[in-house]
């Protein structure tokens, strides 16, 4: 009697595991600037707050906002606050881009089985929001206009909470709050585009479109020179902004028709280099300005008691704390759950909860939609800025409670990823299955086995030479 044939064993794939070494470094240089762009985003929303409020200094944080320029007979003469959030803010969706299009075409996303992940906790972490905002208000009987407020996170401003608190997150974990922060940009922006948009401009958007045609060309023909793309991504800028489309979309879309590729002969590819270039000038100047003129909301014992008890800026609350929490983890325990994957060595779900609680930090996109939701009503504008503060600072806290009480942790897996013994410049984990390394690990460690021998020796002929010596008796060792 034949054996019945056996049934291939199926391994386990591992979600959240260690990067690899390519997408190590990425990650480590894209953070490290967006964690100082988050700590300047955190001091420009600090004097904001000081400026608004010192009744010494109000007046003139209202003047500086209300200040305009621009060319007048082309339609762009506006106010200081309306340049950060239509301009500046178009350079950080471009960099959201870029970032976008990598991990599409040569990040995490480009494998369906490890985007999956992200992309589900991240879709999760927008619905739910939106779901809490909207059931609050329906109970409250507030306007539902705001339902996509609390659905944005801010990678910058999540990075510099971690930098403040000094925890030492692995590199998988900061990869996954970095792809789930991309993800959500990419929703937010069509978000944006698809239920801000009140009236379009069709003779301008088509010359936007026309621009951003001309763009994709240019960059298909491999035609380089700032003197080009600077001047040609302004008018495509001004001409989605008169088209009633709101101006940000132009910037990613320019940033998504970048090559995220190599050629041969390329050391990185066009959308690294610019990518590396202005990310910089995103983080450093064009986020900060529009926190200093977007955060400086009047803050008083009264207003804050408004924030929990008005539908509308309670349910941006309940919405980033609880809401986005809930949806991130949400989405990630059942990602695993039915695909039957395996959280990569050493994390635990306490550790997915406690990004999940850092990603109801939503600040930058969050003050934007909460801008674009309640136009023309300036005193709940200025309350739900009030709530998306106050939410992301409560959250921000409770991530720091949970991250804190993992830290000891945090800091033995990062010093696995870190250890070099063989200074080669490659972490040991990496080099696992290279015979090369093992060769020179085995080098190593007979030179150590050679000079504990020799000192070994030493201090043998050091006792010997000692009458009566210490450590013998009756001439034989003790």
């Amino acid at each position: 009697m034949t054996a019945p044939p056996t049934r291939p064993r199926t391994t386990s794939r591992k979600v959240l595991g260690r990067l690899s070494l390519p997408e190590r470094a990425f990650v480590a240089d894209a953070l490290r600037t967006e964690t100082v762009g988050g700590v300047l985003l955190l001091l420009a929303a600090v004097a904001a707050l000081v400026w608004a409020n010192v009744p010494g200094i109000r007046h003139g944080y209202e003047t500086a906002g209300d200040f305009h320029a621009g060319p007048a007979a082309l339609g762009l003469h506006l106010s200081v606050a309306h340049w950060a959030a239509d301009g500046l803010l178009a350079v950080f969706f471009f960099v959201a881009g870029i970032e976008l299009k990598r991990e599409l075409v040569a990040g995490d996303l480009r494998d369906p089985r490890a985007a999956v992940l992200p992309v589900v906790a991240a879709l999760c972490g927008m619905a739910v929001p939106a779901l809490v905002y909207t059931l609050t208000n329906v109970a409250g009987h507030g306007s539902t206009q705001g339902w996509a407020v609390p659905t944005a996170t801010d990678i910058a401003f999540a990075l510099a909470v971690l930098a403040v608190i000094g925890t030492s997150l692995p590199s998988a974990l900061r990869a996954f709050l970095l792809t789930l922060a991309v993800v959500d940009d990419l929703f937010a922006i069509l978000v944006i585009a698809v239920f801000f948009t009140d009236r379009l401009d069709f003779a301008a958007l088509g010359g936007a479109v026309a621009g951003l045609a001309l763009f994709w060309l240019l960059l298909r023909k491999g035609v380089r020179g700032w003197y080009v793309y600077v001047p040609l991504g302004v008018v495509v800028w001004a001409l989605m902004y008169h088209s009633g489309v709101h101006a940000t979309i132009a910037g990613v879309a320019m940033g998504l028709m970048l090559r995220c590729t190599t050629r041969e002969g390329e050391e990185c590819s066009p959308a690294e280099r610019i990518e590396h270039l202005v990310r910089p000038l995103s983080a450093g100047l064009a986020v900060p300005l529009f926190a200093l003129f977007s955060a400086g909301v009047s803050i008083s014992g009264g207003a804050l008691g408004d924030v929990f008890t008005r539908p509308e800026t309670l349910g941006v609350v309940l919405g980033l704390v609880v809401g986005k929490t809930i949806g991130v983890f949400g989405g990630a325990w059942l990602t695993v759950r039915f695909t039957r994957a395996q959280l990569g060595e050493g994390l635990a779900w306490a550790d997915v909860f406690a990004v999940a609680t850092l990603a109801g930090i939503g600040f930058t996109v969050s003050l934007l939609i909460g801008e674009l939701a309640f136009e023309g009503d300036a005193v709940l504008t200025d309350e739900v800025k009030a709530a998306v503060l106050t939410g992301s600072l409560i959250a921000a806290s409770c991530a720091t409670v949970l991250l804190k009480l993992r830290n000891t942790k945090y800091r033995r897996m990062c010093e696995e990823e870190e250890r070099d013994e063989d200074l080669d410049g490659i972490p040991d984990v990496y080099e696992q299955d290279d015979p090369a390394y093992h060769l020179r690990m085995a080098e190593i460690h007979e030179r150590k086995a050679a000079e504990h021998r020799r000192l070994a020796a030493e201090a043998r002929h050091k006792l010997q030479e000692v009458p009566g010596g210490a450590g013998e008796e009756d001439g034989r060792p003790a």
